[in-house]
């Protein structure tokens, strides 16, 4: 009997492991990624009124053979010469992070991924101040790129996952190494188109902010976002 349950334990054990997905079990489906641009209205949602806040342009670039760009762009409306680019890049065939950057008016910020740790810089411009990265990680994905990689898994319904994530942010206690969750997955219309409807959140924000995503079965294409950050909720459309 003992070794009955010691042998359940274990072949539980095996089945929660394989959930986690990190580049060595991504579990995507690289066929599915294509070149694209497109672009979304960011909303702030109030009661029943909607606010927009700005624009979000989404480039996903095939460089080569193996490497894969995704370089988002923001536009806010009160300031639109002040803007945001993020560029990642990653593997194509699971998504393994090789280099991150982020530009804003705010700070600076660039990571890259060796075999194993993560480094680079972040610098504030307000105060000037540069702090050198220079951290201990294996075996994940970048934090900015886990919400494309969704898009590309094999969704179902009721599929759940967690991954394994990469975050650096030098005002949060949490740096490195932690997880996003993916918490449903649901058959669902958006637009008259029918859509993966899945539900996420993620350590970065400690759980407490969830997103759902609205994702083309067929192309595999984000229609639509809802965030809900702890009773304050916003939305991503894309209009092309």
């Amino acid at each position: 009997m003992r070794t009955i349950l010691f042998l359940l334990i274990l072949s539980s054990a095996n089945f929660f492991a394989q959930n986690l997905l990190n580049p060595k079990n991504s579990g995507i489906n690289p066929k599915l990624i294509k070149n694209e641009t497109s672009e979304a209205v960011w909303y702030a949602e109030k009661a029943d009124t909607k606010i927009e806040i700005g624009t979000i342009i989404t480039e996903i670039k095939k460089l080569n053979q193996s490497d894969l760009l995704i370089r988002t762009t923001v536009k806010m409306k009160q300031a639109p010469d002040a803007k945001w680019t993020d560029s990642t890049l990653v593997k194509i065939s699971d998504f393994e992070p090789i280099y991150h950057s982020s530009y804003n008016v705010n700070r600076d910020m660039v990571l890259r991924s060796g075999k194993d740790k993560v480094t680079g810089y972040y610098l504030d411009k307000k105060s000037q101040k540069k702090e050198i990265i220079e951290i201990p990680a294996t075996n994940y994905f970048d934090s900015s790129s886990y919400a494309m990689l969704i898009r590309y898994l094999p969704l179902k319904e009721n599929y759940t996952a967690e991954i394994s994530i990469f975050d650096y942010n030098p005002k949060s206690e949490k740096k490195g190494i932690m997880k996003a969750y993916i918490l449903d997955t649901q058959k669902a219309e958006y637009n008259g188109k029918p859509v993966w409807m899945v539900k996420t959140n993620d350590d970065i924000s400690n759980r407490s902010a969830t997103t759902t995503y609205y994702i083309d079965t067929i192309t595999r294409k984000i229609e639509k976002q809802d965030m809900d950050m702890a009773g304050r909720r916003m939305s991503l459309e894309t209009i092309r």
